[in-house]
């Protein structure tokens, strides 16, 4: 999700009633790195609210994020992936918001299988996943209830979403029952992705055996996202896709019909 949660709030750069600041510590997520990134967005950027994003809230990294976040002052929503499910209490306790993305997968980080170009093919494939089943306008439409709150002169009401394969494809307003069947089955497929990595990631240890598993999760989140494409196929040939775009103002529009104009 981290690449395009914040252009999935202005994916036509012609909102007026947003300012967006993104500060990121690159692939690291040692607790030095996200420190340094965390303060500077709350001592230097002091922005509305605050989103942070990365793998298992729950890791040292973003655990010492979410003590900085929470003593801030500022509101605060962590979006992570299946693991952050075991620090929801927590979370919750520190006064902060989540969205825990279940088919968002740990990519199979084994040197002798992992390259720039299959890191890439892999995190398209989850791209397409997280946007064609729902869960990225889950995403979208849960920070848009935080901006409508402060431009409302609000109290921000912080998310406190589990995203599963049922509440994506609600989202997404499927017309066609196979269109939502093949999404969800992406869905779960993808959550499954990230068990079979971190099998081979940290439970694997002779390579003959783990270079293997990797490559099996990297077949099934392409097959996943394939899925996607079809589901997709199959709404376009009803002409009943769900497009909802922000108007300049920042209010979400709804349309279905490919030619008619979003209201």
């Amino acid at each position: 999700m981290s690449p395009v949660v914040d252009l999935a709030l202005d994916e036509r750069a012609d909102r007026k009633d947003i300012a967006v600041r993104v500060l990121g510590s690159g692939a690291k997520m040692d607790p030095e790195s996200v420190e340094e990134v965390t303060k500077k967005m709350v001592e230097e950027v002091k922005p509305d609210f605050i989103i942070y994003i990365g793998p298992n809230p729950g890791a040292p990294g973003p655990k010492k994020a979410r003590e900085i976040l929470s003593e801030s002052g500022i509101p605060a929503v962590i979006i992570g992936d299946a693991p952050g499910l075991r620090v929801k209490d927590e979370m919750e306790q520190q006064g902060l918001g989540y969205i825990i993305i279940k088919c968002d997968p740990m990519i199979g980080a084994r040197r002798e299988f992992l390259d720039p170009v299959e890191m890439a093919l892999f995190n398209s494939d989850v791209l397409r996943v997280l946007a064609g089943t729902g869960a990225l306008r889950v995403v979208q439409e849960a920070i848009d209830k935080m901006i409508d709150a402060v431009k409302e002169g609000k109290e921000i009401e912080l998310p406190k979403i589990v995203i599963n394969e049922q509440k994506a494809v609600e989202a997404m307003e499927f017309t066609n029952p196979y269109a939502k069947a093949k999404a969800m089955a992406a869905f779960v497929i993808a959550e499954k992705v990230g068990d079979v990595d971190v099998k081979g990631c940290f439970m694997t240890k002779e390579a003959e055996k783990y270079i293997p598993i990797v490559a099996s999760a990297h077949e099934m989140i392409r097959y996943a996202a394939k899925l996607v494409d079809e589901a997709r196929e199959l709404e376009k040939a009803n002409d009943s896709v769900s497009r909802k775009p922000h108007h300049p103002e920042g209010k979400r529009l709804n349309k279905k019909a490919l030619m008619e104009k979003p209201e």
